[in-house]
């Protein structure tokens, strides 16, 4: 009698992705923001009489530049919800409450935001609801704080009953800053988990199709192109070429590499796809299409750090065209 053979290690890591995305502001959401810290709520009359809020900078029936802004209420209805039980972090609010979709009197379409409530049996559709005002605005959809409960009897939901308004302030908001966070636990998988436990030995691994035989780096379990399963390894590398390349000139928060440094994707020797990497030693301004590297790799060798030149003559186009 044969001991059953141990399952393999799933593997399992936290992930977070996050950048801070920074855009200009065009003269309608520069209004928009701006009367936020104000205490405005301003919409923009679409060709159509609508009154939009959030606004938008072109009319979604015409494509026509709009600007024809107006004032709406601070109160509205609440048109649709949902019970968010775990707030996560940098969420509007710490506890339970509900995400909701409100039409403000005044407005045609709804804004989504957080409704503070005790629970959901007190959340319905059709509820009356108000802004609450953050304490320190500073021109961003955040100085609404969130919504709150109004026992004030529904006003004018009409469009024509709102306020024009001319859109100007003092010291208007021209561009904001906004922190994208994504944050999750990770689980590669069958393909990425041999792919990953490979680099740890300074080898790379992909799979190839049974059908069209492209062998897939790094693997995904299955091929894009014919919808089969991938379960035939091979090892790959560890040499490549340089396929295509940009070159970096904004340095990276928390990416100890001094600009310009150079990212190209590099097709390892008996792959069919290219992957992506650095390439160090040698001039930023000296790397080519057709450039043959090699991987420098990080110390403890869990993955390559970037790709230096071999030394070899450069590939021929005709070898890596259909791979760029």
């Amino acid at each position: 009698m044969t001991a059953a053979a141990s399952p393999p290690e799933v593997l399992r890591a936290p992930l977070v992705v996050e950048f801070p995305f920074t855009r200009s502001l065009g003269p309608v959401q520069s209004a928009f923001l701006t009367g936020l810290r104000e205490r405005v709520v301003l919409g923009v009359t679409t060709s159509d009489g609508k009154v939009m809020v959030p606004p938008v900078e072109y009319d979604p029936v015409t494509a026509e530049e709009i600007r024809d802004l107006v004032e709406v209420s601070a109160t509205g209805t609440v048109t649709t919800w949902a019970w968010n039980d775990e707030p996560r972090p940098q969420q509007p609010l710490t506890t339970p409450f509900a995400w909701v979709l409100v039409r403000l009197d005044g407005a045609d379409t709804a804004i989504l935001h957080a409704l503070d409530a005790p629970d959901p049996a007190s959340v319905a559709t059709g509820m009356r609801v108000r802004i609450r005002w953050a304490a320190d605005r500073v021109g961003a959809i955040t100085d609404i704080a969130c919504f709150e409960p109004d026992d004030t009897p529904a006003g004018p939901a009409a469009s024509p009953h709102a306020s024009p308004h001319d859109g100007a302030f003092a010291d208007p908001v021209t561009g904001i800053v906004a922190e994208a966070r994504l944050d999750y636990t990770y689980s590669p998988g069958r393909a990425q988990t041999a792919y990953i436990n490979a680099l740890s030995e300074r080898r790379t691994v992909g799979e190839r199709c049974p059908s069209c035989h492209k062998v897939y780096v790094p693997p995904r379990g299955a091929c894009p192109t014919c919808g089969v399963a991938t379960t035939d390894r091979v090892e790959v590398g560890p040499a490549g070429t340089v396929t295509t390349y940009c070159i970096v000139n904004i340095k990276a928060r928390n990416l100890d590499i001094e600009v310009p440094y150079v990212y190209a994707h590099i097709a390892l020797d008996g792959a069919d796809l290219a992957l992506h990497g650095r390439i160090g030693g040698i001039p930023y301004d000296q790397v080519r299409m057709g450039l043959r590297v090699e991987p420098v790799w990080t110390e403890g060798g869990r993955h390559p750090d970037h790709y230096r030149p071999t030394g070899e003559p450069d590939a021929d186009y005709d070898v890596y065209k259909e791979l760029i």
